[in-house]
């Protein structure tokens, strides 16, 4: 593992679980800005839109077993920077219950563990959730600050209330971090609001405590390319540290609601007319620390389209 100090930009990185929405774009984006991918794919038969990249020439493609270290590792050598999402193994429920938060917990230590292992590994993108933030800070003196990236989920308000999403991502998270702190890994977490793309559905672990995140002005979702971009900003901007809150909008009116109900799939009993409620929740998160590394992020891909 090289010096978090010495972190540079190479040419070679790996996206895992490529074969996810988030992972696919991230291979596509990367590979369009010249990098060599090497994309690890969990689940076996997922990588149809991966085989019809045009540049197969820099993109190599490694099957994935996030409870096998070794394979970990195959996909890992000559890559500078792992960019990782957990999706949950097809032999498991993609329902998360209270056994999901050990699933993710294993993998996310053994992941680690391997860029540990390996030296040519400067930097780990970890995907997280703000779920991993926001749940468990009801009291009035929690109530006056916008929650942000130094605050986490109260593990045992999770377990009470069975959020079992939000458990498994703070714990995975909590353990990413303790890892790399240990082992000196250069480690950014991106932590993500509700990822708003055509496979969404009421099912999304995710939305479980809609109506209190919405009451608590917390509920924050992003566009997958705002999502992608700010992976691939983290990496690529050596002063990047620490956790990332990544959201670009949050819903806080019924409108708003309304038409995130129109994007879930089956279609949710039509709610009340919002045209007479005009009330705002009021905005309790905080995502400035981000939008002040895009800024620069930004400026340089408008200038590179233009280039181009």
């Amino acid at each position: 593992m090289a010096p978090a100090s010495l972190c540079c930009i190479s040419n070679t990185v790996c996206v895992m679980d490529a074969s996810s929405r988030l992972g696919s774009s991230l291979v596509i984006r990367l590979l369009e800005r010249g990098f060599t991918v090497h994309a690890a794919i969990q689940n076996h038969g997922d990588d149809d839109e991966l085989m019809s990249i045009c540049n197969k020439k820099r993109l190599k493609v490694f099957c994935l077993d996030p409870f096998d270290y070794h394979s970990i590792v195959d996909a890992l050598k000559g890559c500078s920077c792992l960019f990782y999402s957990f999706e949950p193994p097809k032999d498991h429920s993609t329902t998360y219950d209270e056994y999901m938060a050990e699933v993710e917990v294993r993998a996310a230590h053994n992941v680690l563990e391997a860029c540990a292992q390996t030296d040519s590994i400067d930097k780990v993108v970890f995907t997280s959730s703000a779920t991993s933030i926001i749940w468990g800070h009801d009291d009035q003196k929690s109530a006056a600050v916008d929650l942000d990236e130094k605050i986490w989920s109260d593990i045992n308000f999770c377990r009470k209330f069975k959020l079992w999403h939000a458990l498994s991502k703070t714990l995975a998270e909590k353990t990413a971090w303790a890892l790399a702190m240990d082992r000196g890994i250069n480690m950014v977490s991106i932590n993500s609001g509700l990822l708003i793309n055509p496979d969404l559905n009421i099912t999304n672990p995710y939305l479980k405590g809609a109506a209190e995140m919405y009451e608590n002005g917390v509920f924050v979702t992003v566009d997958l390319d705002f999502l992608v971009d700010a992976h691939i900003c983290v990496y690529e901007d050596v002063s990047a540290y620490g956790r990332y809150l990544c959201f670009n909008h949050i819903v806080n009116t019924i409108e708003d609601g309304f038409n995130l109900a129109k994007k879930l799939s089956p279609l949710p009993s039509s709610p009340p007319s919002f045209e007479k409620d005009t009330m705002i929740i009021q905005q309790r998160i905080s995502n400035k620390k981000l939008n002040k590394l895009m800024v620069d992020f930004r400026r340089s891909s408008e200038k590179e389209l233009l280039e181009n």
